[in-house]
């Protein structure tokens, strides 16, 4: 199945900026990106690396510096097409497939806040729209489009990585993936803080 992983090799992860510089979002961007390509590598995906300006991946990768909606939508009319996000460090090979398997003429992973992590287009009327809580939006565009939904509960699949808190998630559940040992690497630890003994990622 053709999957579309789309990546900012422009601009990444700028709401980690507390934590990490320009060079260093970029490289851990990179590592994330690694760990969803290494993710799919044993699954039928077939995937292109949507990126706003070329990348080193070990994978194919199309140019396409226009807003997130409409590079997705320019390749939905053929059909079935998957998308996953490239900050999924935590996906595995089960989850997505749990995610190509599932049913519906349009499968959908939910992000905490409303986003949408990953889904699949089985329908070519279907069309993404990323602004806002994309998962509700994205359940009244197919269902105008007359096309069936079906929904993947995954906590592997529905973490994303944006900010800050979301590091522990990866040190805690992803510690050997790339981007868990690129933390691990710049000192970055799991550490339970204050008397409310809040969970966090702490930089030694």
């Amino acid at each position: 199945m053709r999957t579309i992983v789309p990546f900012d090799a422009t601009t990444p992860k700028t709401r980690l900026d507390p934590l990490l510089d320009a060079e260093e979002r970029g490289a851990f961007a990179r590592a994330m990106l690694e760990d969803v390509l290494g993710g799919l590598a044993p699954t039928p995906a077939e995937p292109v690396v949507l990126a706003t300006a070329p990348v080193d991946c070990g994978a194919r990768v199309a140019i396409d510096d226009r807003p997130l909606t409409a590079a997705v939508n320019a390749r939905l009319d053929d059909v079935p097409t998957a998308v996953v996000m490239a900050d999924l460090a935590l996906a595995t090979p089960a989850s997505l497939e749990r995610l190509f398997a599932a049913g519906g003429d349009v499968t959908l992973v939910p992000g905490r806040g409303g986003g949408t992590n990953a889904l699949v287009a089985r329908d070519p009327a279907f069309r993404v729209d990323y602004h806002g809580a994309s998962y509700r939006d994205h359940r009244r565009i197919a269902e105008s489009a007359g096309a069936s939904t079906a929904t993947v509960d995954s906590f592997r699949l529905s973490t994303d990585v944006d900010a800050p808190a979301d590091l522990v998630e990866v040190l805690l559940h992803a510690p050997d993936g790339a981007a868990g040992s690129w933390l691990a690497e710049r000192g970055f630890e799991v550490a339970v803080e204050g008397t409310t003994e809040r969970v966090v990622a702490r930089r030694s």
